[in-house]
């Protein structure tokens, strides 16, 4: 399976796609003016108390007040549900508060912030006030899962905890543990500058794209083309830095050379705009209608052009199950979250209604956002949940159509005269 990422850069504006087979899998898009927010630090003020939700509105200095529950303010393990104390016990309005963003603002919601903070590393992912050692769930082999959390329990400290990345899988203990050591010393400096600041004001802002690309999505062995020459040279050092030996991976491409941009070469542009569309075909001739929701998404699977040749439950097996990976596929690259309710075809056969659930599961295991399935409902309808913490790229690709309002209809404004019938 080959795998080429492609990182586009156009003044202030960065483009990253991910590649598998020649199809594009992630898609990320930021500019430089305005920064990603997750994962940001900020010296807060406690504004307002709700006891009734049992969550605070903190003023963090953007343009809407962070919500803080309370499950993100206390540790997990600190209370059972049924013995979680009054939000009103434990912040109080004017009140100062280091917090972290764990999902942007969206739409007219302000930011969510946490007291669980974490610094992400190349191999490991730092808790201060964690105490647990976590191991991702996309390495496979339990002896290395064992060894990874051994190695967390031997380099952690009391009260510390750590999640091991899945890129750390056959890391030796040298590498962990200069990760480690390097986000402890970051995390000292968070709460040298938290103690200096007044709130509102940011403590740490976390890496630019082009650091969060090469830290969270380059594995060993890709191939990298850049069409920028100042990224590409930010490229090298960052590679150098964070994978040595792997600068030989990256590739200057010439847009003036090859007269094509460097998406339009790989086809990228091509498969962004079929893949934002109302109707997304699949190669068997079905096809996905998908539709987007303020509280959810919704997936119509059909056969479209495909007539298969064995009868027609075969049919509608191997288009739900092209229509599996696909919608797995689409999620990553629209950057959808919340709940996703997936409307395939009726099948009579409960063993390919199984299969094609544990294929879309399958297919969930590449995602780096944290992607459920959780099964068919009475009526047969699989429900989806994905993790979401970023804005969609799809708003920022495309704008809403000025006619109909992104609905797909115009009221004519011609109101038609309603003849009487003579009595």
């Amino acid at each position: 399976m080959k795998k080429t990422m492609l990182v586009h850069g156009d003044g202030a504006l960065l483009q990253t796609a991910v590649l598998q087979d020649g199809r594009a899998v992630d898609f990320f898009m930021e500019s430089a003016q305005q920064g990603g927010l997750v994962g940001n630090m900020y010296k807060g003020r406690i504004v307002n108390v709700l006891p009734g939700m049992q969550a605070a509105f903190v003023d963090i200095g953007l343009n809407k007040n962070a919500f803080l529950y309370i499950d993100e303010l206390i540790h997990p393990a600190g209370a059972r549900p049924e013995e979680k104390p009054s939000i009103t016990e434990l912040v109080k309005p004017g009140q100062e508060l280091l917090v972290q963003i764990i999902k942007e603002p969206i739409g007219g919601k302000g930011a969510r912030v946490s007291t669980h903070f974490s610094l992400p590393g190349r191999w490991l992912v730092y808790m201060p006030g964690a105490d647990y050692v976590g191991v991702s769930k996309k390495i496979a082999s339990e002896s290395e899962r064992n060894r990874l959390r051994s190695v967390g329990e031997e380099l952690r400290r009391n009260g510390e905890g750590v999640i091991m990345r899945t890129v750390a899988a056959g890391e030796s203990v040298h590498s962990l543990r200069g990760d480690l050591m390097q986000l402890r010393d970051l995390w000292e400096e968070v709460l040298r500058r938290g103690r200096a600041a007044k709130p509102p004001e940011p403590v740490l802002l976390e890496a630019a794209l082009m650091r969060r690309i090469f830290r969270d999505t380059y594995t060993s062995g890709m191939e990298v083309l850049i069409d920028d020459k100042t990224r590409f040279a930010e490229a090298r050092q960052l590679l150098g830095e964070l994978s040595p030996g792997s600068e030989k991976q990256l590739k200057l491409y010439d847009s003036a050379a090859e007269r094509k941009s460097l998406f339009d070469r790989y086809g990228v542009t091509e498969q962004l705009n079929a893949a934002f569309q109302t109707r997304v075909w699949l190669p068997s001739g079905g096809y996905l209608v998908w539709e987007q929701t303020e509280a959810l998404t919704v997936i119509d699977v059909n056969t479209g052009k495909f007539t298969g040749t064995s009868g027609l439950e075969d049919t509608v097996f191997r288009t739900n199950m092209e229509a599996a990976r696909e919608i797995s596929r689409l999620l990553r690259l629209r950057d959808v979250g919340g709940i996703i309710i997936a409307d395939f075809i009726d099948m009579e056969d409960s063993g390919n209604r199984e299969k094609v659930r544990q294929e879309l599961e399958h297919a969930s295991r590449e995602d780096r956002s944290k992607c459920q399935i959780h099964g068919w409902t009475r009526l047969g309808l699989l429900e989806i949940t994905r993790k979401k913490t970023r804005r969609s790229v799809g708003p920022q690709l495309h704008s809403v159509c000025e006619c109909c309002g992104g609905s797909g209809h115009r009221y004519s404004g011609a109101a038609r005269e309603v003849k009487q019938q003579p009595k």
